[in-house]
């Protein structure tokens, strides 16, 4: 793995983690949580641009983020980069390499993050005598399977204004998972990387930040985003003639 030292390091433990409500099961008792926190690997932070994992290469965990965020992409058959999703504090990321036994995605770090490496061949084996770490991985999985397909629905028919809504509505809810501010954030994602995962284009995603800025639903300064209306926002993802 490329960290920034690639030496690993325990300076965290899971019973202590902040995100530990989401990344793991609540219902594991004490001498369970000991035994999950055995296998967990934390190395030093990845700085911004550098790979956690790159598409092709061996499947060997899977990944919970303490702290930063995550993108994935892969290289579509015209050899350009298409972004597959943004991971924040909290998520576990890496379920793409399960099925064909190699990462299907590379996933870089947006900003300085910090990793949980969780080796998927120890998880395997703790689930067998932890029901509930096997609940948890199941409903890990389904999650996953369950964006893949709302990306696909929101881009086969929605508006440009109705995909920026959704992404940033998405962005809300798992913010306030984590306990933190649902309606101000800074986005750890580039317009750039915000058109290409959503199938627009650089400038008319900015027309449609300029645009919601204009009609009450946000505040918007670069990265930060301030949401005013979430009501209106969540009315554009119900009605089409809103987005006109």
């Amino acid at each position: 793995m490329k960290s920034v030292e690639n030496v690993y390091t325990n300076p965290v433990s899971c019973r202590d983690c902040r995100m530990n409500t989401l990344c793991i099961p609540l219902s594991l008792r004490s001498e369970e949580l000991y035994k999950l926190d055995q296998i967990i690997q934390r190395g030093s932070p990845y700085r911004e641009k550098h790979a956690v994992f790159n598409s092709g290469e061996k499947f060997t965990a899977v990944y919970a983020i303490r702290s930063g965020s995550i993108k994935s992409f892969c290289i579509d058959n015209d050899g350009r980069e298409q972004v597959t999703g943004f991971y924040l504090p909290g998520e576990i990321f890496g379920w793409d390499g399960l099925a064909e036994n190699y990462y299907l995605n590379t996933a870089v770090a947006m900003e300085t993050t910090s990793v949980c490496e969780i080796p998927y061949k120890q998880l395997d084996l703790l689930s067998a005598t932890i029901p509930s770490i096997h609940k948890h991985m199941m409903k890990l999985i389904g999650r996953e399977i369950g964006a893949d397909q709302k990306l696909i629905a929101l881009l086969a028919g929605n508006s440009a204004h109705q995909r920026i809504a959704s992404l940033l509505l998405s962005l809300s809810a798992r913010l306030a998972q984590q306990k933190l501010s649902s309606t101000r954030f800074r986005l750890p994602m580039s317009r750039g990387e915000i058109s290409n995962y959503l199938g627009l284009t650089v400038e008319t995603v900015s027309r449609g930040f300029s645009h919601f800025q204009r009609e009450g639903y946000l505040l918007v300064n670069k990265k930060e985003i301030e949401i005013i209306d979430k009501p209106g926002l969540e009315q554009l993802l119900t009605n089409p003639e809103e987005c006109a």
